[in-house]
């Protein structure tokens, strides 16, 4: 059952009693604005076979797909991000997919874990998210408890393999003599995603309605705010489903692996675990 703990409370929570909460199924919602200071990670899970290419389509489009961690194929641990970190567990909620589709949302993913699955993990916008509030940039969807508003872009991404497709991207409203520092602070954070893809209109990257998210919860954008757009991790879960592959999953969106390491910590693929 989940726990009723206050998300002021779970905030101050050290990440490793956090991860256990998770791993207990004790906490299974969103992770924005947890464990401050630490790498947050969107995951993606699928066959061997289909390793290589996904990688590479990751490394081709690193402003969504920033590569932080690679497993070893049949591995669930991640042991680059974090002691003891089990990726069968250690996340809120997770997403199955079959031929394309999603089948069903879960806590655990032991027993459909697979000897052939190689976990990609990929930073996280949350990761930027508290350098924004650090330096006095309100972040709404935190301060009301919600799941950050995500949106399908028309922004084409370059193909690798089977997967092709546009970029998820995230929207926050920032004050209107904030928009260059926001640009500036989260461009520091490469492996978060970095910089924002856009401001202002939403039409203008293919959103019609600001009101209505992919995923996620809509955020209002009051007068004297701009909504700014940054490259989001569920990009690749729109991409998985695209190439229709047997079998995968991921992280429900918002719903994050919470890792050991510092969030400006300089990492990438070639310092990760490799697949052998």
């Amino acid at each position: 059952m989940t726990t009723r703990t206050s998300q002021a409370a779970l905030s101050k929570l050290d990440v490793r009693d956090l991860r256990a909460l998770i791993r207990e199924g004790a906490y299974d919602r969103h992770t924005a604005g947890l464990a401050k200071g630490k790498l947050q990670c969107n995951l993606a899970i699928l066959p061997e076979r289909y390793a290589d290419d996904f990688i590479r389509f990751c490394a081709l489009n690193p402003k969504p797909c920033p590569i932080v961690a690679i497993g070893r194929p049949g591995d669930p641990m991640l042991g680059t991000l974090g002691e003891d970190i089990d990726i069968r567990t250690d996340v809120p909620r997770y997403r199955l997919f079959r031929e394309g589709r999603l089948e069903a949302e879960v806590t655990d993913i032991t027993d459909h874990w697979q000897d052939d699955f190689v976990t990609v993990a990929l930073g996280c916008s949350f990761t930027f998210e508290n350098a924004l509030m650090a330096q006095g940039i309100a972040v709404k969807h935190i301060e009301r408890d919600q799941t950050v508003p995500m949106y399908l872009s028309n922004i084409k991404l370059a193909e690798a393999g089977p997967f092709s497709g546009e970029m998820v991207v995230t929207m926050r409203p920032i004050p209107a003599d904030r928009v260059d520092d926001a640009y500036a602070i989260s461009g520091k954070y490469p492996q978060a995603h970095g910089a924002p893809i856009s401001r202002g209109d939403p039409a203008a990257i293919g959103i019609a309605d600001l009101s209505k998210p992919d995923w996620g919860e809509p955020v209002e954008v009051a007068d004297g705010e701009v909504p700014v757009y940054w490259a989001c991790g569920v990009t690749p879960q729109n991409v998985l489903m695209k190439a229709k592959i047997p079998f995968c999953i991921t992280h429900a969106p918002g719903h994050m692996l919470v890792a050991d390491i510092a969030e400006d910590a300089e990492i990438g693929v070639f310092k990760t675990q490799h697949l052998s």
